[in-house]
Formats: C-alpha cells, structure tokens, sequence
C-alpha cells in the first residue's frame, strides 16, 4: 500500500514539474511586441544617408529611453529583428530575431547592428519588404501581445505586387504597419513623387495605433528613429486633432512607383 502511495505522489510530482515546465516555457516566448524593422538600402539612398540612418537604429536601442520603455511593458520584454530591402528579389536579415529585456540585450543588439556592413540594391519593392516581414513574423518563436512592421524608405513601390495588396494582407492578420518616409532632398529622380509621406500615409501604414514620422532634415534622423521606436514599444498613438479639415485631403495614388517604371520603359 505504501509502495503504491508511492509511485501516486511521484507520478503527482512529476506531472506538476511538467506542467510547470510547460508553463514556464511558454511564458518565456511571450514578449510586449515583436517589432520588425525594414530598413530601405534602395540605390535613392545616398550612402550617408544610409549611416545616418543605421546610425539612428543603432543609437535608439543604446538609448536609456529605449531600455525605459521596455521595462515598463506588462512583460517588461520585446522581441526585435532588423532587416533590409531594395527590390522585389532582395530582403535580408541582418540582425536576426533577439529578445530584449535587459539594457545588456539592447546594447548587445546595438553592437550587432553597428558590426553590420551595408549595402545597396537597386528598386524598391515596398511590398516585398511588407510581405517578407509577414514571414519574420510567423518565425519570430515568440507570443507576441502585439506585431508591427516598421518600414523606411524613400520612395513608391516600383517592383513587386502593389503596396496596398501586401498592406491589406497584413492589416488582416492584426500586424500594424509604420511608416518613416525619408524626405532629404527634392524629388527629381526617375523614381522619385512628390509628397512621399501622403503615399505612406494613403498607401503603406495601417492597423491599430499606427503613424509615420517623416524625416526631412539629416540632423532630424537619429532623434527621429529614437523617438519612434520608443513610441512603437510602448504602444502609443498620437492624440486624435479635434478640429477637423472642411474639404477632403488629396488622396496619394498608391500606383504612382508602378507608373513611373511603366514611363520609364515607354518606348
């Protein structure tokens, strides 16, 4: 009788370690916010601004703001990726999946960041760069309580499927989408539109609390991407205006990359 005590009790321990175990290992894949940064090395950007623009990431997760506003989530961690797009045929990891939670884990992921070379492709396939962080999403291995794609770039999607297809997709899935349209210099390129951030704002962002922040000067860049990965963290919207415009804003046209490459190769 004793014997069979026994093996209960241990068959008891052992089933409750085990759902502990469980238990334990599914809350250390739950995270705030598994944030994907697409960062655009198109051929447009210049190569100093493709450093200010590293430079800004690389300075926002060494920021003790940053390392703040992870702390005071409900789980106090989030779970990062820094990736890079041009064309349709180009995206690529360069900083893998990491989980922060520690100011050691961010400056660690800084350090990275800043070891990384960088490059430059040709096009600009907003919606690969949308459609490939779908992918990053679904393989980040963590439960996340919110997912955001933050896209920079500095122009209209060229190549690829149109942007509002991609976006759409992922606005169905529950990803927000935010926008950092980079607005240095007068568009005068063969790819370049007028008003990038009334594209971005018509035609890339969406989903729950999403914004964009353009930047327009080069001293603007690294205070800029600190101050919204910041508000990406911590889940913040920008407080609604209560005074409403009488007319209607113009609409972007979402097809105006795809129009201009039409241009281009028009005999």
């Amino acid at each position: 009788m004793l014997t069979s005590a026994r093996v209960l009790l241990f068959l008891a321990l052992s089933w409750t370690t085990a759902m502990f175990s469980t238990v334990s290992a599914w809350a250390e894949t739950e995270v705030d916010l598994a944030l994907v940064m697409a960062v655009d090395v198109s051929l447009s950007m210049e190569p100093d601004e493709q450093e200010l623009q590293r430079q800004g990431f690389v300075e926002a997760f060494r920021a003790p703001e940053v390392h703040e506003a992870v702390r005071k989530g409900m789980l106090g961690r989030i779970a990062v990726v820094y990736l890079e797009w041009a064309g349709a045929a180009y995206q690529e990891v360069v900083v893998p999946w990491t989980v922060i939670e520690q100011p050691e884990d961010a400056l660690g992921f800084a350090d990275r960041l800043a070891r990384s070379p960088t490059r430059r492709i040709g096009y600009t396939s907003v919606s690969g760069a949308i459609d490939f962080s779908l992918r990053q999403l679904r393989e980040s291995g963590v439960k996340p309580l919110r997912e955001v794609i933050d896209i920079s770039g500095d122009g209209p999607n060229n190549q690829g499927r149109t942007v509002t297809q991609a976006r759409d997709e992922a606005l169905a899935r529950g990803v927000t989408i935010n926008g950092l349209p980079i607005m240095l210099k007068r568009p005068d390129g063969a790819w370049d539109i007028e008003d990038l951030d009334l594209y971005f704002q018509d035609c890339v962002i969406g989903g729950p609390g999403a914004f964009m922040v353009p930047v327009r000067e080069k001293q603007q860049f690294i205070q800029t991407i600190r101050t919204k990965i910041v508000r990406e963290i911590a889940g913040l919207s920008a407080p609604a205006t209560l005074i409403q415009p009488a007319q209607t804003k113009p609409r972007a046209n979402c097809l105006a990359g795809e129009n201009r490459r039409g241009q281009r190769w028009r005999p």
